[in-house]
């Protein structure tokens, strides 16, 4: 069966331009790839729109990637204990957001876990699928935790710097993908391009509409149904992505197992271990991408009950999927259901 969201817009989209195609640009970027795709006059030459493009993803690699060892992000993370360190506004920014969700999901997600994520084997050195890897005791990840925490950050927002409390780690690896779509979306709305998909790692935001008058129709992601990489019998949920964005976390990207045991890469940061329950993926649709791919990441670490009562009260539209009996199984809070058509 499928299912049918249309999000609730205040403005119409405007009437299709007779002329024009849709161009596609794409490459690669943290780790992972973009695209983009560009309602344009047929034969519009795009080097520049690309450059644009590459540039500002480029902004957010040297200033927040944790693979790059002079990266702002990696700099801070080596600091000494106490000192105080002025922030690039797009590193600010997202640090700002970050701590916000970290506040209002009561640390199911925290930017401060980046020791934790190293320590269970999904940061950029000690790889789970490195030889002689092996999961962390419970003494060092007790050590870790205490070396964690979104508390211990003092963010002077008039000054737009931020402490470092000693042995912190932060991460963003949750968020830059998103702030980075957004980053992308801002740049062409300054080239005056008004239609246009953006898409990096699997997190996407579209604005505007098709030349033939649709909207830019997306197939939210689909997890397997069993962990062990079979493909997933479910019903289909499809997404008119106009004017908004949509990310998707789940536990099937990233794992290794030990024995009987599966770890996924999304890390409880309240317990400092991998997530253990039944959930699948959660998806988010949200105006903005940085905060649709944080919620996702929250809400997933959360699981259904508790990511459900928590998306309800703050009126995040998401699709919970869960495993039972070898299938999927889909629950979606209010906010999503308001757009089932």
């Amino acid at each position: 069966m499928r299912h049918t969201y249309i999000p609730l817009i205040d403005v119409a989209p405007a009437a299709p331009i007779l002329g024009t195609v849709v161009q596609s640009l794409q490459g690669q970027t943290m780790g992972t790839t973009w695209s983009v795709k560009l309602v344009t006059r047929a034969g519009q030459t795009l080097t520049a729109v690309r450059t644009a493009i590459e540039q500002q993803l480029a902004l957010v690699i040297e200033q927040m990637s944790t693979w790059e060892r002079e990266s702002d992000l990696s700099r801070y993370n080596r600091a000494p204990a106490g000192s105080w360190h002025a922030l690039p506004d797009a590193f600010f920014d997202v640090l700002d957001c970050a701590l916000q969700v970290a506040r209002e999901s009561n640390g199911a997600y925290d930017p401060s876990a980046g020791m934790l994520v190293n320590l269970w084997g999904f940061g950029p050195t000690n790889r789970y699928d490195e030889p002689g890897f092996q999961p962390p005791s419970d003494e060092q990840v007790e050590q870790a935790r205490a070396l964690c925490g979104w508390q211990r950050l003092q963010l002077d927002r008039a000054e737009k710097r931020v402490q470092q409390p000693g042995g912190l780690t932060l991460d963003f690896s949750a968020i830059a993908k998103g702030y980075a779509v957004d980053l992308v979306v801002r740049t062409l709305t300054a080239l005056r391009i008004e239609n246009f998909l953006v898409e990096i790692g699997g997190e996407l935001r579209g604005i505007g509409i098709r030349p033939d008058g649709q909207p830019w129709w997306v197939a939210i992601e689909q997890p397997p149904a069993q962990t062990d990489d079979h493909a997933a019998t479910t019903d289909e949920h499809l997404l008119a992505l106009y004017g908004c964005a949509v990310a998707t976390s789940g536990d099937y990207r990233r794992s290794f197992t030990r024995g009987t045991t599966r770890y996924a890469h999304t890390i409880d940061p309240r317990s400092g271990r991998p997530l253990q329950h039944h959930l699948a993926s959660v998806t988010v649709i949200h105006r903005d991408c940085m905060l649709a791919d944080a919620w996702s990441t929250a809400l997933g670490v959360m699981g259904c009950e508790e990511g459900l009562a928590c998306a309800d009260k703050l009126g995040i539209a998401a699709l919970f999927l869960s495993r039972e009996n070898h299938a999927l199984h889909a629950m979606t809070s209010t906010a999503m259901k308001a757009m089932l058509q």
